[in-house]
């Protein structure tokens, strides 16, 4: 169990909505060392104090039922840490400030466009041996970017593949465990899972959500790049995969890519981006997307995005996989649907991500999994080298298409369901 973690990005929304708390919870219940220290690791002029007084705060905001005693002995161990990566002096004080020899964890919570930045900083600094690099999504912002950064990162950490840890919190999610769950038991028999009980499987990320002040970064990526390519594939490929027995990290990992090796998208799909309306479940009013503050409407990126595959593979034959994203919708819905054929006498059945009604935040509870398995050494939920660059080559030829114009970018009212469907059988 690696004790010290680097976090970098730790003032930026996801350390504090996700990162930050979910560690909070993983030291309340004893499943990291007691030992862990934390350093984190921004650009801002702060000091251990003013991390300390702003981490507390996204704990009241997101650490539900975390007492004020286990919320203080969190932030005890806290550290602050400003860098810049133009300055190395700065990031080998974040890596080696514990100790020289201690192998560390390090977090690269960060935007897309500042992972090769922050991976050569810290192959310049010189990381201990033993230590893991965690980075988030999107890995790379296409195939050629994919392939670029494992490169440099088996570059700066060239002792095994299981040195970087490709985040994907999808897969720690309760519904996608749910999944594998299910697929292993009796209920739901190998002999009822393939195209000829299935008609078609819905992999589902709607949100109600708009912006919520990350416009910048969305208008750069857009709900393809965003959840789909990563989340939603990955969720895509345990559906999909032909489940090893027995199922170890390496058979489980292997199985995935099998299932990407063989996807392909359909021509047919669709984009489009939110105007004006009300969001039906908290009644507030949104303004078009394009009016949003940090959005350069020239850009054309889609709010909503939809995409039809084949998984080529025997088992599949004549089953459709419809993956569906978008903002500003009517309701929340993420998870799995799984429609049978009429005639296999089942009903469709529904996976929700986050797990049964009224369970824990399913993305919290991810990214503990996340967490604990990048510091335990575990590879469980991290995604392979080759995963990473498969799951860009399957959607690519939707990316290219739509850069070209070949699908229309599309409106639809927030707080509706989307865009008129033009397909009379979804």
């Amino acid at each position: 169990m690696i004790n010290h973690l680097v976090l970098f990005g730790a003032t930026g929304d996801l350390a504090g909505r996700f990162l930050l708390p979910a560690l909070a919870r993983l030291l309340a219940a004893g499943d990291v060392s007691p030992d862990l220290q934390v350093v984190a690791a921004a650009p801002q002029e702060w000091d251990d104090a003013t991390f300390r007084e702003h981490a507390a705060f996204r704990l009241r905001e997101h650490a539900e039922g975390l007492s004020e005693d286990d919320s203080r002995a969190f932030l005890d161990r806290l550290h602050y840490q400003r860098v810049d990566f133009a300055d190395l002096s700065s990031v080998r004080q974040a890596v080696h400030g514990f100790a020289d020899t201690a192998p560390v964890a390090v977090y690269l919570a960060l935007p897309q466009g500042l992972f090769q930045t922050a991976t050569r900083a810290l192959g310049a600094s010189g990381l201990p041996h033993g230590s893991r690099i965690a980075v988030e999504k999107p890995f790379g912002e296409d195939l050629a970017g994919a392939v670029s950064l494992n490169a440099l990162l088996s570059e700066v950490l060239p002792e095994a593949p299981e040195a970087v840890f490709r985040v994907d919190h999808a897969l720690g999610m309760p519904g996608t465990q749910h999944v594998l769950a299910l697929r292993s038991e009796d209920a739901m028999p190998a002999s009822i899972w393939d195209g000829a009980h299935i008609e078609q499987i819905e992999i589902l990320w709607e949100e109600t959500l708009g912006l919520e002040g990350r416009a910048d970064f969305f208008d750069r990526t857009g709900a393809l790049r965003d959840v789909m390519q990563n989340h939603m594939i990955q969720v895509l490929t345990v559906v999909a995969m032909e489940l090893p027995t027995p199922a170890t990290e390496k058979d489980l990992r292997d199985a995935k890519i099998e299932v990407l090796r063989s996807a392909r998208a359909l021509p047919e799909s669709r984009r489009a981006r939110f105007t004006a309306g009300t969001l039906a479940v908290s009644g507030t009013d949104v303004t078009a997307y394009v009016q949003e503050d940090g959005v350069d409407p020239s850009r054309h990126t889609q709010t909503y995005a939809e995409v039809t595959m084949h998984v080529d593979q025997p088992r599949w034959s004549g089953t459709r996989f419809l993956l569906r994203a978008g903002k500003a919708l009517a309701n929340d819905r993420k998870g799995v649907l799984i429609r049978f054929r009429p005639e296999s006498g089942r009903d469709s059945l529904w996976i929700p991500m986050d797990g049964p009604p009224g369970s824990m935040d399913g993305e919290l509870v991810a990214y503990g999994a996340v967490l604990l398995d990048v510091l335990s050494g575990s590879s469980r939920l991290s995604v392979s080298a080759e995963e990473s660059e498969q799951a860009w080559r399957v959607v690519e030829p939707v990316l290219h298409a739509w850069a070209r114009g070949v699908v229309p970018l599309l409106e639809y009212p927030a707080g509706s369901s989307g865009p008129a469907n033009p397909f009379p059988d979804r």
